[in-house]
């Protein structure tokens, strides 16, 4: 039993594709004949000797077997919708290019969906208040898109795209990696984590000014006198409208107001002077829980757009 869930366990997960988003499909499918060396058979085929020798040799039984097992990975990818259009297949070569054509197209296709996506990349900016790993994850995407099509993207040209590209609050950050920089040996998965880093920084330094606010909302009323009736301007004017001995103007108000704040308690984040509806804490974290289906909703958007 222990060697049955041994070798269940080093079985690849292999991506099914149900007819949708084919360049991200082939891309996962391309890593895993890699990991086997099945590429360079996939891609290119191979030769079967004609006639067929009646006893074949054992470099051409052991490049049969491995064209049978990069076709049953290909096979066991597919949906049963998808399944019939290779099916006749006898090759992973064979069956890799039927997907391909139908899903990708010939060279003329290719050529006016892989216009489409340069013109898409070189027009893409980040939006304003769009969160810089949206926008660092459509880049992404449509350097995947264009890759599917035979155009590989250099890292110079991804990093000179984004910088660019960014919104005004992250220009200073632009500034000094150009300057301390090597923008031709400079990468973008480190690009994407110091735009990453700032950003949040930038939201913590916003994210203590508006807790400040909050706190100073809150204080406002405190010492402002209420009239009465009988009240008249002066000097003294509030002295009698106030519970308590305190001296001065609105002083008796201020502590009654302090010790009605000190008796809010929040449900939570457990602290007082305040109640959960009012609880900024809850506010953050609830943006923080819906930033990963924004990331996902956005950059599906902005691939649909480009016809993925």
């Amino acid at each position: 039993m222990a060697s049955n869930n041994n070798n269940s366990a080093t079985q690849p997960l292999i991506p099914v594709f149900k007819g949708e988003k084919y360049h991200l499909w082939s891309l996962k499918m391309k890593t895993l004949f890699k990991s086997h060396d099945l590429w360079e058979l996939v891609e290119n085929g191979y030769i079967e000797p004609t006639p067929a020798p009646a006893q074949p040799d054992q470099p051409l039984r052991d490049t049969r077997k491995k064209d049978a097992k990069a076709l049953l990975y290909i096979q066991s990818a597919l949906d049963d919708e998808i399944f019939p259009r290779i099916a006749v297949a006898l090759t992973s070569t064979e069956a890799w290019e039927n997907l391909k054509q139908e899903y990708v197209g010939d060279k003329k296709v290719i050529t006016v969906k892989l216009q489409s996506l340069r013109r898409e990349f070189e027009t893409l900016v980040m939006k304003k208040k769009e969160y810089v790993q949206v926008f660092l994850s459509i880049v992404s995407g449509l350097v995947g898109h264009m890759k599917t099509y035979g155009e590989n993207a250099s890292e110079e040209t991804i990093v000179s795209k984004v910088l660019r590209s960014l919104t005004k609050e992250f220009n200073h950050v632009v500034v000094a990696i150009e300057e301390s920089k090597d923008l031709s040996t400079y990468m973008f998965d480190d690009l994407m984590s110091s735009l990453i880093a700032h950003e949040e920084r930038l939201n913590m330094g916003s994210e203590k000014s508006d807790e400040k606010a909050f706190q100073v909302r809150g204080n406002s009323s405190k010492g402002r006198p209420e009239k009465s009736g009988g009240s008249s301007g002066g000097r003294g004017q509030g002295r009698g409208t106030f519970q308590g001995h305190g001296r001065g103007r609105g002083r008796g108000n201020f502590a009654d107001q302090r010790y009605q704040k000190s008796n809010l308690h929040c449900r939570y984040c457990n602290r007082s002077g305040h109640v959960e509806a009012d609880c900024w804490t809850k506010q953050k974290d609830e943006n923080k829980a819906n930033f990963t289906e924004k990331v996902e909703e956005e950059a599906n958007e902005k691939w649909t757009s480009c016809g993925i």
